[in-house]
Formats: C-alpha cells, structure tokens, sequence
C-alpha cells in the first residue's frame, strides 16, 4: 500500500500513517490537499488527514477538503498521542529566542507555554511541524515546535519538553481511499447535510431521524455552506455502519428531510 500524509519524514501525519499500515509505502505530501490530491490521481492508495484534536477541535482545512473538493471515502481512523517539543539548533539558548515556526494546529496548542515562556517571540506558520524545524534551523534565533522524532532525525536539540496546552493532548486522523470499509460490528459513519435554513426545527427533524431508531450520535458540528451568509453544512459522527439495517433506515429518512446530503463512510472505529 502506498499512504500519503502531510509533511516530510518526523511529522504526526507520518506517525498516523505508521499506526494505521507499519509496513505501507508512505508518500509525503505539502498539505492536505496535496494528500487527497496524491489519492485522486492514483499516486497513494489510501492517505491520512488530520481532522479533530482533543485541546483546538476540528481542523477546518481537512474538512473543508471532504465537504467540498473530494469524493474520496472514509475507510478509517487512528488516534495519536501529540506531545509537542520546542526545538532549535544545538547550541541556542531559550533566551535567544525571537520566532517560532510550526503548523497552525501546534502553534494553537502550545499558546500558553508560548505566552509564559516567549512572550516576545514572533510566531509563524509553517505547512507542516517539520517544514517550522528545517525554517528553525536555518535561521539563528530561532525555534520551532514539533515532534520529539523531528529533533532527531535533524539532529537538533529540544528545548523543552511536553509544551502542549494540557497533558492527554492527541489527533484523531481519517484515513480516505476510493471506498469506505465492510461492516465490523463496531463501525462508526461520518456524513454531512445541509436543512433549509428559514424554517425552524428542520435540525431537530433530521436528528430526531436518528435518535428515533436508536443511533447514537458520537459529533456534531457545523461549517459554513460557501453558498451564503448564516448557512451552513452539518457535520455528523453516529455509531454504526451505513450497510446495517437502521442506520440504511435512518440515512435514506435523513435525505428526505435535508437539502443536500453526503455520506463520507463507514469504517472501524478507532
């Protein structure tokens, strides 16, 4: 198997490829567009996004990219342990420091270490965690946040430890491919539906499809639609998988009720 995730070798992308295949073929990509776009021309069989993180929520790019711009499937998840490292070159003291480099998601989740220890560090974003360490090490004065395993294979030294806003920090990843999974008994379906926005409790009604018959919800939340101010796509997490008889049931009463409706997949719940 070819697995595309974001980032070059020493990333948490990468780390949720190991977890979900040890023994695939990984291809690295800029972005997570640039994962889906890998899996879409047939480069990787499979690749990982990053979507949910337990301490900043959701990661809008990745969802945005399911909503809109893929017809891939989600065929799995993994789940993985984030502890954040500042790292620099060897030699540079913590004093020194004037500008720390990483992905979005890490600079967010580190932002109280940051305050209190480099209160006036100027902070940049970078595509991945390890794009923020190659950007550190070029440059004196300067630091970045990753993974404990991107020091190492650059040979660069950490800082500090463990600087995540709460200890428990983890990722939870998708794994997407040209089709979702068979049935497990322990299966977990991800969709999205738009409801007419100016008419009340047109929520309610498709929940109510759901909870009526049982399923349980595990998420829910919303993005804007792209089509106008004030609306917006409803995104869902239900136990179950698409093929058992309740949730087909309450899937084809939720298309009913919704103007649009996508079904991203069922897979194995993590």
């Amino acid at each position: 198997m070819r697995l595309a995730h974001l980032g070059p070798p020493g990333t948490f992308g990468e780390a949720a490829a190991l977890a979900w295949a040890p023994s695939a073929e990984l291809v690295p990509a800029q972005s997570h567009a640039a994962v889906v776009d890998a899996v879409s021309s047939g480069r990787a069989d499979a690749g990982v996004l990053a979507v949910e993180n337990s301490l900043e929520g959701s990661v809008s790019e990745s969802l945005d990219l399911l909503i809109h711009d893929t017809e891939l499937c989600i065929t799995g998840e993994v789940v993985v342990p984030v502890e954040h490292c500042l790292i620099a070159a060897r030699g540079t003291s913590i004093e020194r420091v004037s500008v720390v480099y990483s992905h979005p998601q890490a600079l967010a989740q580190c932002r109280k270490y940051l305050e209190r220890a480099l209160p006036s560090a100027r902070l940049e974003a970078t595509l991945s965690t390890v794009a923020g360490v190659e950007r550190a090490l070029a440059e004196p004065a300067a630091a970045a946040i990753a993974a404990a395993r991107a020091a190492e294979r650059f040979g660069a030294e950490i800082l500090a430890a463990g600087i995540q806003d709460r200890s428990g920090n983890v990722t939870r990843f998708v794994v997407v491919a040209d089709a979702d999974a068979a049935p497990t008994g322990r299966d977990k379906t991800s969709l999205a539906f738009k409801t007419a926005h100016d008419r009340p409790g047109t929520l309610v009604e498709v929940l109510g499809e759901l909870s009526s018959r049982g399923v349980n919800l595990t998420k829910i939340e919303s993005r804007p639609s792209r089509d106008a101010l004030g609306i917006y796509v409803f995104l869902v997490d239900l136990e179950g998988h698409r093929g058992d008889a309740l949730v087909a049931q309450a899937l084809e009463r939720v298309r009913a009720k919704t103007s649009w409706l996508k079904v991203f997949g069922s897979y194995p719940r993590a």
